[in-house]
């Protein structure tokens, strides 16, 4: 008896043990809102799905700094990942960024007819850059937010207009329109409105509520100035001390988690703006002309940032077919 159990003993300590791995995640989105409670009920799931060999911490409301810091702390291991927008991970991935570029495109329906073939192959690109992800979650179009309102071009002149930190191509495109760019993390918006540092800030609606933004803006210029999106990024290396099984569980979960937030998201963006109106900020029309001459400067800049090598040449031309036959296939050709 006293050999088979050592024989069993032994055989127990030689068994594959998968220690626990905890990702400790942080986001700028605070807690109560219904992101945080849908990505809570998700850690829950992978929690216990995976009999707790996988557990997900959320630091929310910026606690852990802007992006930057974020990464910083990612780096040296004291967090595996964060939510994040494209402007915090251009210098890992330049392609990342493609669909922000100002004025790409017109509506939600192109975007979501380019994202369909060119998804994959960002989220690939990603992923060689060493962050897993689980998909891209539009945000829906920036609209200009300012305190004095905004029909044309020559209304921005003189304007600090704030650039998301990172984000080289919208710097790039507020230069090429001779206007006066600030650079800031999103974490610092709110104290740049409110002490007049920026004087224009351009976000969709109803990211503006969750962040308070609103509070320090009097018109809303709706315009598809920007497509915007978000998505959850981990450290690879961390991610792949997480055994194959319980990889794909992460995967389905915050994938599937994801694919909601890119579809309500749609739904609430439309019914923020209505909020803000009625919360006593005034609607504002950019001129059609206005437009047509902004757009075709921008695209003008995008093909010289291209030729500098700022993002895969290839790729950007290939999305503006895509365009371009999203347009042709409707018998549109776009505002401009």
């Amino acid at each position: 008896m006293r050999h088979l159990f050592l024989i069993l003993a032994a055989l127990a300590f030689s068994l594959p043990v998968h220690a626990a791995e905890t990702l400790k995640i942080a986001t700028a989105t605070p807690d109560g809102t219904q992101w945080m409670d849908d990505m809570r009920t998700g850690a829950k799931e992978i929690k216990e799905r995976t009999e707790g060999r996988v557990q997900i911490k959320y630091y929310g409301g910026g606690i852990k700094g802007d992006d930057k810091k974020v990464l910083g702390q990612i780096r040296i291991r004291q967090l595996q990942g964060g939510a994040f927008t494209p402007s915090a991970l251009t210098s890992q991935y330049s392609d990342l960024n493609l669909y922000g570029m100002p004025l790409i495109f017109d509506s939600e329906e192109e975007a979501a007819y380019v994202r369909s073939r060119l998804d994959a192959r960002l989220q690939k690109g990603l992923e060689d850059a060493g962050f897993v992800n689980f998909g891209f979650a539009t945000s829906g179009f920036a609209n200009i937010m300012s305190n004095t309102p905004v029909r044309s071009l020559s209304d921005l002149k003189g304007k600090r207009v704030w650039v998301p930190e990172g984000d080289t191509i919208s710097y790039a495109s507020m230069q090429a329109l001779s206007l006066s760019p600030v650079t800031l993390p999103l974490t610092d918006v709110l104290t740049g409105l409110q002490t007049g540092l920026i004087d224009i800030v351009a976000i969709p609606p109803f990211v503006a509520l969750i962040l308070q933004w609103h509070t320090k803006v009097k018109y809303v210029t709706k315009v598809p100035l920007v497509y915007t999106f978000g998505f959850m990024a981990v450290d690879k290396k961390a991610f792949e001390k997480i055994n194959a099984e319980d990889q794909a569980i992460v995967r389905e979960v915050m994938g599937r988690i994801y694919e909601n937030f890119n579809k309500v998201n749609l739904v609430d963006n439309d019914a923020a703006f209505d909020a803000l109106v009625k919360s006593g900020i005034q609607p504002v029309e950019l001129d059609e002309e206005e437009y047509k001459k902004t757009r075709k400067v921008l695209l003008a800049s995008n093909r010289q940032l291209g030729e500098q090598g700022k993002f895969t040449k290839e790729l950007y031309d290939e999305m503006m077919r895509y365009v371009d036959e999203y347009r042709s296939q409707r018998g549109a050709t776009g505002r401009d």
